[in-house]
Order: structure tokens, then sequence, then C-alpha cells
């Protein structure tokens, strides 16, 4: 087992929030934000993407700084870069010209580590990650995992007390990913590195519960902590055991939240005093899928947390999808289980353009669609420049956000057959045209 055991706070965040813009434009991305890693521990951060996880991450490590709060590390405020941290990033981001060793002696070379000394710890870190054998290699001769593997053994090389990780399996495919888990735990239980405390960002709710002791559960706009949970379980977890079912069960409860009152649900139109309520980017014709099953196969009703393995998907994906329900009044949430209303029953069992009519009328009850139809009215032709819905959504979300609104938007509206648009103009009209 890891030697290291629950002690004192290795890092503290302390009412740390970020803020973008200013004025009307600005935009909370993180607020009031307060943590405790302690010395012993694995945290993840878990939430939907855009909460602000990774920016989060970024404060602790000291390569972005907060706008307001501070970070302390072992007690002392953070100024900079904090040298006693390290992150391993989702993509590869390895030197494609440099081989294997190469690539994790730069991190030695950026401490100012001298030559003779570079080498054999970069030896040993890349046979503590299983890559002895490889150091010639150049990363295009790796697969996914191996050149992850090297981002890892990058990461360790440095002895950081504290290792961050930013969603480091995400872009691996499934047998890639669970294999490094594993190994990761390997290292990481039985004192291997000498890493203090793990603090990992996923989306992935079986990663968080499989490796974390403690899961800091977070929400978005603005990014916020909701909830906090200490997983007492022991290692190796197994996923199919009932306490491992049990704590998986209240994360996405946490997450998928509650269904509130209508007016509270749908929020208020973009520029008005209020909040604003994205839309989930998802595809209809997966929000179609999910009623079916539940309708087919489940009798309209099913704990949220059992839905992936039967539906194929992952818990970021079907979180959306729960949310797209649960807005456009197809189900309710509690709990962590979703039920169908019998309008969402009706929407599963309809034809093809009886769906189209039902959906149609469910979106025109959405601020943020009523808000872009007004302005379509009020536009000569009934016609809008994208650019200009993107530059007034901006005043609401961060312009990536913004973007996906827009996306969002043009794909309900063409579903629902009442918007339009000319990818060559970037223009976006009323379909049918009001006469």
């Amino acid at each position: 087992m890891n030697q290291v055991q629950p002690g004192q706070p290795l890092l503290q965040v302390e009412n740390v929030s970020q803020i973008y813009g200013s004025g009307a434009r600005q935009f909370v991305a993180i607020q009031k934000i307060n943590l405790s890693i302690d010395e012993g521990l694995y945290v993840a951060l878990l939430g939907p993407s855009g909460c602000g996880k990774s920016t989060l991450l970024r404060i602790i490590t000291g390569l972005q700084q907060a706008t307001e709060g501070k970070i302390l590390y072992r007690g002392e405020p953070l100024r900079g870069v904090n040298p006693h941290a390290t992150i391993v990033f989702q993509t590869f981001a390895l030197f494609p010209w440099l081989t294997v060793q190469d690539n994790v002696e730069v991190a030695l070379k950026a401490k100012g580590i001298p030559a003779n000394l570079r080498t054999p710890r970069a030896i040993d870190a890349l046979d503590r990650v299983g890559l002895d054998g490889f150091e010639t290699a150049y990363p295009r001769e790796l697969s996914g995992g191996m050149r992850q593997k090297v981002g890892f053994a990058r990461a360790i090389v440095t002895e950081p007390e504290l290792l961050c990780l930013d969603e480091p399996f995400s872009a691996l495919d499934v047998l890639s990913a669970e294999t490094l888990r594993g190994e990761l735990m390997e290292l990481w239980l039985e004192g291997k590195i000498p890493t203090k405390a793990i603090l990992m960002v996923s989306h992935n709710i079986e990663e968080a519960v499989f490796m974390a002791d403690h899961i800091v559960i977070m929400d978005k706009n603005p990014g916020r902590i909701v909830s906090r949970l200490n997983v007492d379980l022991p290692h190796p977890r197994a996923r199919k055991s009932a306490e491992f079912q049990a704590i998986v069960d209240q994360v996405y409860a946490a997450l998928a939240g509650q269904t509130q009152p209508e007016h509270v649900e749908l929020g208020t139109p973009p520029g008005e005093p209020g909040f604003t309520r994205h839309l989930p980017h998802i595809a209809i014709i997966d929000l179609a899928a999910l009623l079916e099953f539940l309708t087919s196969m489940l009798k309209g009703r099913a704990d949220i947390f059992r839905l992936p393995d039967e539906l194929g998907v992952n818990s970021d994906h079907l979180l959306r999808l729960t949310e797209a329900a649960e807005l456009l009044g197809f189900a309710t949430i509690t709990k962590g289980d979703i039920a169908l209303t019998p309008l969402g029953e009706t929407f599963a069992e309809a034809s093809i353009l009886a769906r189209k009519e039902i959906f149609a009328t469910r979106i025109h009850r959405l601020p943020i669609v009523r808000w872009l139809l007004n302005l379509l009215a009020a536009s000569e032709q009934h016609r809008i420049g994208y650019g200009v819905v993107k530059a007034a959504l901006e005043l609401e979300f961060p312009a990536q956000e913004a973007e996906r609104q827009i996306d969002t938007l043009i794909d309900w509206g063409r579903y629902a057959e009442i918007l339009a648009y000319d990818d060559d103009s970037e223009i976006i009209y009323r379909e049918p045209v009001p006469q």
C-alpha cells in the first residue's frame, strides 16, 4: 500500500474565483472554491464539461492566476508556477522530433538538472511505467496508451509532491485507458512514486469512484462545488459490487440534481436579469433513443447510474441527455432516478412527423429559443448573421460555449422546422418565413 497516509494539508484553495471579461461581458468561470488536499489522498474533481475543473487545476499548479482568492501550498501563499506540482494532460503533448527518453529528459532539463543525472533518472521513470526498451523510439512509433505512459513518466521523473491529472485517460481507447488506470493505481498504492497526493480532473463517474479516495463534485454556471464524497472502499475495487454501485449512484444523483419548478428550470432570456439556461449540446436522435429505451425496456423509469452500460454511452453524454429530457418536460429527475412524463412517453411512441410537432411546441417554451425567434422577427427579412447572435450570447457565456449554444439552437430549430441556416452566408433565418 501507499506509504504516505492521509495527514496534513498539502494544498489549500481559499475562496478562489476566476472571472473573465469585464462589465456587461463578464463571465464567472469558477466561484468561491474552497478545497483542501491532504497528504496521502487521491482526490477527483468531477463535473460536467464547462464547470471549470481544468481552470481550477491550472490555478492550483500556478499556470493561471486566479481573479480572487488564494492558493496555499504547505501553508505558504503560492506565487507563480508551483515547483512541487506537475500536470499530465489529456492530449499526449510530446515533441514528435524527440525520442521517448528525450521527451522525458525535457522535464528534468527545465528543472536545471545536470545532463549526467538526467539520463539515469529518465530511464528509471520509463522503467517504472513499463516503457523500458522504448527509450530510443519516437512518439509516432507508439500506441496512444504508450504515448500517454511517456506523459506519466515525464510527470513523475521530477518527483512532484502533487501530481495533477487533467482527464488523462479520455483520449485513449477503452482497453488502453483501463490498463493505464490499473498501472497508475499500482504505482500509487505500492509507493513506487514519491508523489504525496494526486488530484485528477474527470467527467467519468466510474473512473473517479474506482480510483479516488475523495470526490469533489462541481456544477457549472458558475463553476462551483456542490457536493463532496469520501470513497471508503479498499483497493482493488470491484466495480460490480453493491458498495461500489451505491457510491456511483450517489454521484449520479448529485450531478443530475432534481427537477425544479418550471420558472426555475427554464431560467430567463439572454440580456434579462436572472440565470440564462444553456441548452445541453445533444443530438435529437440520441434523445429519442433514450426515451424509446426507457419506454420499451424499463417501463419509463430507471436509476440513471445503470444507463451508461445499457445504452453504451459515457456518463457525461448521458447526463446531457437526461438534462435535455428534463428541460423539455419529457422526464423528471429525483434522487438519481429518471421517470418519463406522459408527454415523454407520447414522444417516444409517436410517428416521425408527430415527434417534430411535439418538439417544436416544447422548444417554444425555452427562453433562449424565444429570444432568438424575437431577434429574427425584428430583423430585416427575418434573417440574422451567425456572428451577430454569437456576439450577443458571449455576453452570457464564454466564446466556446456561445458557439455551442448557437449550433444547438440551429440543430434543434431545424429538427422542429422553425429555423434554417445557410452555412455559406452564415445566415440564420425563420423556416417558414412568417408572412
